[in-house]
């Protein structure tokens, strides 16, 4: 028992060290590769850019369809988390209340998909991105690991596949469709939304300059 006990323990001390000492690589050097491109049947594209290099468009954009509280949580929007929780319960379509920090913790670290035990994970490297990287960095990492196409990934590769130009100079109309597309990026047409994702994108570029007026993105930019 005690043997087990020990071991167990080293298992643990080994598991936050690496833990660790990913978070600390990856908060200076560029995520190389992710599991969700390695397992994408397409094969994947992508560009890794500086957060210099890419729109501040496209940030505030990203702020207004994802998560625009992402420069006041600490990584979990909690209200947005007990609303979704209600709604499930109350048998409605069943939504998520990810935030950017969240799903830069999955799309580093962990695979898709759900299951108690890969929130578990997701939380837990959450905490730590949160605290070691800081809001620029988590932003800057996020535009380079989100899918943003077919076995495209990164707002540098999207913006060339879409729009044949550098991700540092979108249009606000670029930079709203791509990012409504984030959620859905095999399904969601960036470069000929119709209906619902047309309207979706039109009301995320008139919020563009609410989060710049607002401050919604000052802590990317600090």
């Amino acid at each position: 028992m005690v043997r087990i006990t020990r071991f167990l323990a080293k298992l643990v001390m080994w598991f936050v060290g690496l833990c660790l000492l990913l978070v600390l690589a990856f908060k200076w050097l560029p995520v190389p590769v992710t599991a969700t491109m390695l397992l994408d049947e397409n094969g994947f594209t992508r560009d890794w850019e500086s957060l210099d290099n890419i729109d501040p468009d496209l940030v505030a954009a990203v702020i207004a369809a994802e998560d625009s509280k992402f420069c006041s949580h600490f990584g979990f929007d909690t209200e947005a988390i007990e609303q979704a929780m209600a709604e499930n319960r109350a048998g409605g379509r069943q939504r998520g209340a990810s935030t950017i920090s969240q799903q830069t913790a999955k799309n580093v670290f962990l695979w898709q998909g759900g299951g108690y035990v890969r929130k578990g994970f997701e939380a837990w490297f959450t905490f730590w991105i949160e605290t070691v990287w800081g809001k620029r960095r988590i932003m800057e990492v996020y535009l380079n690991v989100a899918e943003t196409g077919i076995g495209t990934y990164g707002a540098e590769a999207g913006a060339q596949r879409y729009f044949s130009r550098s991700a540092a100079r979108l249009s606000p109309d670029e930079a709203s469709r791509m990012a409504v597309a984030l959620p859905s990026p095999k399904k969601r047409s960036v470069t000929n939304p119709r209906g619902w994702l047309a309207r979706h994108g039109n009301s995320i570029e008139r919020r563009i300059n609410v989060v710049k007026g607002d401050g919604l993105d000052a802590c990317v930019y600090d």
